[in-house]
């Protein structure tokens, strides 16, 4: 599940813009569908785990718009001047912005830049900078490539930004299944997403999902410790998902929430046994003590995220175990929303542990940068 950037509505990218190229501002990305295989016979690149930004720059005007149109220009101020000094006069650029941490992609803190105060923006742009990964070319100069094949996309990318140096990277490609195989495993350990295929005569239609994303598939047995209410009324929305530290704490870690209209209803009956109202004694029940949040993992954390969004939530007795999928970890959480499997009733809560999660094999991200 993509992360909605809490960008306020009246922060979207200006009609008016002192830009004339054949592809303007604001522009959706083109998409990818999940397949469980890695396909033949397709250009193969990394999934990074960052923001989708699509740069539109037109001399020393430069404009960096995210993947709902909104712009993140203000935010990361270092790669305004990078990109500017790296790209062509005139183009329009596809890619990831990503920030790293002791040699892997640290999503938290790159969310951390999405920030309203200016001063925190220009610090984090000093202690944590970010990258830019390019991996398509949309337009240059007079032309619009959204017609164009990918090969040839690829290709007028690659002679673009020949010898381009950090912090803007050309996004390694390849089209051998098996190395894109091997990325797979290996980049895994940097913190990377998957792999994404993309044929070679794809042409670039935003906002639609004609490429694929290949991505890690894991289990995990976690305590079901309460819900939020669904936006359509009063059904499960989201379970929200637990699992215990070596300390014997309850820490929130996630939630799973596809569920059908009917199996939504049926679940309110089904955990009404478990039900604690007030929530007295419940793991999480000081989730309203803004400094609890900085000793555990609890569920409705203050987030310039979520806005005026309603983070209140049911309680639950923490003793029913379901089996989760999941793709990876961010630190001590779910990275991703993760999709219910079944019920565990042979699992008791206890047993709900962080060590049986799996640990990808360390990967040093600038063997990928390299």
């Amino acid at each position: 599940m993509p992360v909605s950037l809490g960008l306020a509505d009246e922060h979207r990218i200006p009609d008016n813009l002192p830009m004339d190229l054949p592809v303007m501002p604001p522009v959706k990305p083109m998409l990818a569908k999940p397949v469980k295989r890695i396909p033949p016979g397709m250009h193969y690149e990394a999934k990074w785990d960052g923001f989708r930004a699509i740069v539109h720059r037109d001399g020393p005007e430069l404009v960096i718009g995210s993947r709902t149109g909104k712009p993140l220009t203000r935010y990361f101020p270092e790669l305004v001047g990078a990109l500017t000094a790296r790209l062509p006069e005139r183009c329009v650029v596809d890619g990831e912005i990503v920030v790293e941490h002791d040699g892997r992609l640290d999503f938290d803190r790159l969310a951390e830049r999405i920030h309203p105060a200016a001063s925190r923006v220009r610090l984090l742009a000093e202690t944590a900078p970010a990258r830019f990964i390019a991996f398509d070319l949309l337009a240059l100069g007079d032309d619009s490539l959204l017609d164009t094949p990918l090969s040839e996309r690829r290709a007028a990318l690659e002679r673009v930004l020949a010898g381009v140096d950090a912090p803007v990277h050309l996004a390694p490609a390849t089209r051998d299944p098996e190395l894109a195989a091997r990325w797979f495993e290996q980049y895994e350990g940097a913190g990377l997403d998957g792999v994404v295929a993309k044929p070679l005569d794809l042409p670039y239609e935003p906002d639609v999902r004609l490429m694929y994303k290949i991505k890690h598939e894991r289990t995990a047995d976690v305590v079901v410790a309460g819900y939020r209410f669904h936006k359509s009324g009063r059904v499960v929305g989201s379970l929200l998902l637990g699992l215990y530290d070596g300390r014997d704490a309850l820490q929130h870690v996630g939630v799973c929430a596809a569920f059908t209209a009917a199996r939504r209803a049926e679940l309110v009956e089904e955990l009404e046994p478990l039900r604690m109202d007030p929530p007295g004694g419940h793991p999480w029940a000081a989730w309203t003590d803004g400094a609890a949040h900085e000793s555990a993992r609890l569920p409705g954390a203050p987030s310039r995220w979520a806005g005026r969004k309603d983070l209140s939530w049911v309680a639950l007795r923490p003793e029913r175990v379901c089996e989760v999928g999941y793709d990876h970890m961010e630190g001590d959480r779910f990275r991703h929303t993760v999709r219910f499997k079944r019920w565990r009733p042979d699992r008791t809560p206890e047993s709900c542990g962080y060590e049986q999660l799996e640990e990808p094999v360390s990967y040093d991200l600038a063997e990928i940068f390299a």
